[in-house]
């Protein structure tokens, strides 16, 4: 089944990832991205959880949802949507995130938009000792960043709304922030913070810490 992943990563990496489970805390946009796109790359489990209902306005760039899913919960219904392979158990959780969670996963990925969430993830995974990613988009810009030992404290900024997003950069985003989880998961992780840029030409600017 993971014929040509395995082509890229080797077969002993493929045996860390049956290993692994990871947490996504939002199921929007990005989350939509992050959760299909390692769905079936071969992971023990992956946990969703999102304490918000599908709305209209979410559609057209929360790629799993339709109409047919309006008022349904955001989290069991991305949970039915990428449960496609049987080597991974999707778990679906309710409500908001909470650092005192008692669940056991090597990797979390944001995908909130939320500064606040991002702090409480942060000290999440730094009492559990894992790494965190965090992705963002605002309309046509967008982050990544890939945390270890760094406090994300260090990129402190004023909370905001966020405005307008893309399609097509969120699917970007969450692809760099899925990409950079699989190489976390098989023993590559680096801290580091890309930036996205594709308001004229595209410019991708990394920065390591």
């Amino acid at each position: 089944m993971f014929r040509r992943q395995i082509e890229v990563i080797g077969e002993k990496n493929q045996e860390k990832l049956s290993e692994k489970s990871v947490l996504i805390v939002g199921c929007g946009g990005l989350g939509n991205i992050i959760a299909t796109t390692i769905s079936c790359i071969g992971l023990r489990k992956i946990y969703l959880i999102d304490y918000d209902t599908i709305e209209l306005h979410n559609i057209h760039r929360q790629f799993q949802f339709s109409k047919a899913d309006i008022g349904k919960s955001k989290s069991k219904t991305l949970c039915e949507k990428i449960n496609r392979c049987e080597n991974t158990e999707i778990i679906a959780l309710e409500g908001m995130f909470d650092e005192n969670m008692k669940i056991d996963v090597d990797l979390v990925f944001d995908a909130t938009d939320n500064f606040e969430v991002r702090k409480k993830i942060d000290s999440f995974a730094k009492a559990k000792k894992i790494p965190w990613i965090y992705a963002s988009v605002e309309e046509t810009r967008g982050q990544v960043g890939v945390f270890r030992k760094t406090s994300f404290e260090i990129f402190a900024t004023k909370a905001h709304e966020v405005k307008g997003q893309l399609p097509p950069m969120v699917n970007l985003i969450g692809s760099i922030a899925s990409m950079s989880g699989l190489k976390c998961l098989i023993g590559e992780c680096k801290e580091v913070l890309y930036y996205v840029d594709f308001s004229e030409d595209l410019e991708i600017k990394k920065f390591s810490f």
